[in-house]
Order: C-alpha cells, then structure tokens, then sequence
C-alpha cells in the first residue's frame, strides 16, 4: 500500500509552533507562515518583454530569550521542520546575547483571533493573461501612433500580488490577512535634436482588485502624455541656478513626503538601529512635542486603516491591530513610526503599528505606514485650488510625477526631480521646461508652504519600491497628499 504525505494546513502549523515555543522558557515567540504570488507584465513598443507569474511560500519564526532576538526560516512545511527552525531561532538568541549592549523589551499588545482580507470587486489572477497583454500592446499602439511627431518608445506595465498571511504569538494572537495589490501604468519616450525625455502616467499602486486597471481611464491618458513628451523634448532646460516659487501635485509631492517626513520619523532609523540608505535622523527624541517640523498649518498623519491604501492592513507584522495617528501636528512634531521595541524604549504603552517584513524570509521591521498630508481647512486662510494657488503666483514653476532624488544620512538636505515642469508667470502657464530639480533642507521646505490644498483636492499617491534594511526589503505605502505652493525655494538642472 502507498503511504501518501501529510499535508499540514497553516493553522496545524501555527498551533504546533505556539505550543512547543510555550515550552522553551523564551521570553516571547511568533511564527508568520506567508504564501505571496506576484505577476508582473512589461511591454514594450509592440512587444510583451516580462510575464512573470511567482509564488513564494515559507515561514519565519522569531524568539526573544534573555532580552535578544533570534530569528530562524524554513519552507519545509513539517512539524518536523517547525521545531528544528524554532530551535535554531533559540540558538541564535543565545548567540546574540553574548554581544546584547541592553535587553530588548516589547510594548504590550493585546491578543487578536481574526481574519481581514482586502476588499476587492474583481480577482487580478482571474483575469487571462491575453486581456492583460492585449491592453499592454494596445497602449503602446496608441502611443507609437505619435511616431512621426516624435514618440520613438512606448513601454506600459501591470503588476499584482496577493498575499496570504498567519501571524500566531505565544502571547494568544492567531491572526489571518489576505492583501491585494494592483498597479498599472504606462509611458513614452520622445527624441529630438540628440535629446530624449520622458512623460508617463500611473494609476497610483493601491490595495484593491482588477477594478483599479480601468482601461477607459489609461487610454483616455495616451493622447496628453504623447503631447507632452514631445513638448517637453523641445523645451528649454531649467536656470542652470534660481530661486523661485514652486507649485508641486500631488504625483510630485508624495515622494518628498516619504523620504522627508516618512523615513526620518522611523524610529529604528532615530535610535541608530537602521542606518542603511541614508539611515539615521536628525529628528531626534529630545525634539519630540518641540521641533518646528514645518508651517503651523501643515499636518501629517499616519493612517493604516485608509481605504485603499498601499500600506493598509488589519495588523502589522507584530500582530499590532492597524490605527491611525498624527506625526506632525500643526507643524510640530509629535510622533514617531514605531515597532514594539522602539515604543518601548520611547515610553509608550503599545506600538502604533509600523511592523512589516517583506518575505516570509525576513525579519519584521519599523517600515513606512500610509503618510499623508492633510487638506487645508475649507475656507481657511492658507487653503487654495490648483488653480488658485497657479493664478496667485508671479513667478514660478509648476511641477508633477517624480524624477531624480537624494537625500543626505541625516534626511535634512535633499534634491528632488520631477516628470514634467511648467512656467508659471504671472498667473499664467506658459509653457514647459525640462531638467529641473529643486533643492532644499526638510525643515526650511515644510516652513515655506504657504498654500495647500483643500480636501477635494486630495489624492492617493505612492510607491511600491521603498528599499530599507541589509538585506534589502521591499515595502509600499500611499502618501495622500494635495497640491501645495512653496515658496523661496533652490532650483537647479539636472
């Protein structure tokens, strides 16, 4: 008679887990078993150049014994398996001990047994690959119908991921998350003169189905970004050197929030646990309640609950139920981004949830939640539209999508590019420019926002390729934000 292979479900895994580090004397013990699919189109011109469709799946299992962490992984899914990483986590914990300068401690959290899973119209992976190629090629055929005005390279890209989570703790959590992501876009190149640039247009990557694709939106894009990639080959650069008042979308502001106001308030980052890519902070904890972040009528809010949102979950990697809290509040700070251990180092009676570890594989760390700037107040005296803040402006630029960027180690002095740059004189548009990059320290820039805008204005922004960590981990977030103006700022060429 053949002997078939048990095959064991998460839960008989988790429940094996918790059970046997109960019995190891370890101060605190979790098991995050993860199963993730990502599938990735790329095209270009008339060509489909990636179709990748992968599944990853394993456990991570992290101790703390004596005050140090120990962290194993392992995809053998076996009891067998399971105990042999558990105690090869202990091991380690009893290798790290040796060197611990002080015993790490953790915030208190209360117990969870529940489920959450995104809330989606239309499965990504139930919709066949030759629809999604075909709406691909189909963008890029509309594109490259500008060939002989200039557009010589179209490219469009589709990406999703599903991710299947079981976080289990010895101190009672069992917690299961499914999480859908979905990201389109799509771009041409138009050359002219020994000169080649770019215009492209994304629907922001957000936490949702199939529904997100929404070709009318995409095509009805093509026509105005081909213009605008052959108007901006032709245009004159940027002053080589200038300061001048800048009108930043939304599309261009998200990403000086994340590496400005995202990544220094990370609190491993404060504490100096984290300094890879440009690590560190110079928003120290001594600051906190007092460092004028930026103008009185500037908030920044952290929200993993936000609908949609790239970075919104039911819990973190910790087993931290998602909430939502201001780091900047009327310009001052006043919070960090924060794990079990750093709240508890910085006094706090629980974490707020900033946990995230990309893989099964990895260990969890403080990552960027969804970080957005607030509206203005309607009727207030610094909120405007758009096109209010373009018609109340002499002399500037106005900027969207994002280019280029750096920041230095401390995330105080930064340069920032962009997708697309107008001349606004007078009130006026009138006309693009390209290469333009603009120069600043964070806190000198928050401080010289004059206008935002109001909540109708608001938009949900944001990236999902925010490198941290050594090995580097991947993580993704929404920075909803609305336009602002801001004034007296370094611009440059790049």
């Amino acid at each position: 008679m053949l002997q078939t292979e048990t095959t064991y479900s998460t839960t008989d895994l988790a429940n094996l887990a918790i059970q046997h580090l109960q019995k190891t004397g370890c101060e605190y013990g979790e098991i995050r078993l993860c199963r993730y699919r990502t599938q990735t189109l790329m095209a270009r011109d008339r060509s489909l150049t990636t179709l990748s469709d992968n599944i990853s799946s394993g456990y991570g299992v992290r101790v703390l014994l004596n005050g140090a962490w120990g962290f194993a992984a392992s995809n053998e899914n076996t009891p067998e398996a399971v105990t042999r990483t558990i105690n090869l986590a202990i091991e380690i914990a009893k290798g790290t001990h040796l060197t611990q300068q002080q015993p790490v401690r953790l915030a208190p959290v209360e117990a969870y047994r529940d489920t959450y899973i995104t809330p989606i119209k239309i499965n990504p992976f139930d919709i066949p690959l030759t629809d999604k190629t075909n709406l691909l090629l189909s963008l890029n055929e509309k594109l490259l119908g500008y060939e002989t005005q200039g557009i010589k390279k179209a490219f469009s890209f589709l990406h999703f991921s599903q991710e299947d989570k079981t976080f289990a703790s010895t101190e009672g959590s069992h917690i299961q998350q499914t999480i859908y992501r979905s990201h389109p876009g799509f771009g041409g190149m138009a050359i002219a003169s020994g000169d080649a640039q770019t215009r492209n247009y994304e629907r922001p990557p957000l936490n949702i189905g199939y529904e997100h694709i929404n070709p009318d939106d995409l095509f009805s894009q093509v026509d105005r970004v081909a213009t605008e990639a052959i108007e901006k080959v032709h245009a004159e650069p940027a002053p080589a050197r200038d300061r001048a008042t800048l009108i930043l979308k939304p599309s261009n502001l998200y990403l000086t929030i994340h590496e400005s106001v995202g990544h220094p308030t990370e609190l491993d980052r404060v504490f100096g646990y984290e300094s890879n890519f440009a690590g560190t902070s110079f928003a120290t904890t001594d600051q906190l309640g007092t460092l004028r972040y930026a103008a009185p009528w500037i908030n920044f809010i952290a929200d993993r609950t936000q609908c949609n949102g790239r970075s919104t979950v039911g819990y973190d990697d910790e087993g931290v139920k998602s909430q939502s809290w201001y780091v900047v509040k009327d310009g001052i700070l006043v919070d960090y981004l924060t794990d079990r251990e750093t709240a508890y180092r910085l006094g706090r009676e629980t974490s707020n949830g900033s946990s995230f570890a990309d893989s099964w594989s990895s260990v969890p760390m403080v990552r960027i939640p969804n970080l957005g700037l607030e509206p203005g107040e309607a009727g207030g005296s610094h909120t405007a539209s758009l096109e209010e803040m373009i018609a109340d402006t002499k002399d500037g630029y106005l900027i969207d999508g994002v280019g280029s960027f750096s920041i230095d180690q401390q995330r105080r002095n930064f340069q920032f590019g962009g997708d697309a740059f107008w001349r606004v004189k007078d009130g006026k548009i009138t006309g693009m420019v390209k290469d333009l990059t603009y120069h600043s320290m964070t806190t000198d820039f928050w401080q010289q926002v004059d206008a935002l805008g109001g909540a109708e204005d608001w938009e949900q922004c944001g990236t999902n390729i925010c490198g941290k960590g050594e090995p580097i981990q991947i993580a993704q977030m929404t920075h909803g934000c609305v336009p602002v103006r801001v004034q007296d700022i370094q611009i440059g060429r790049s």
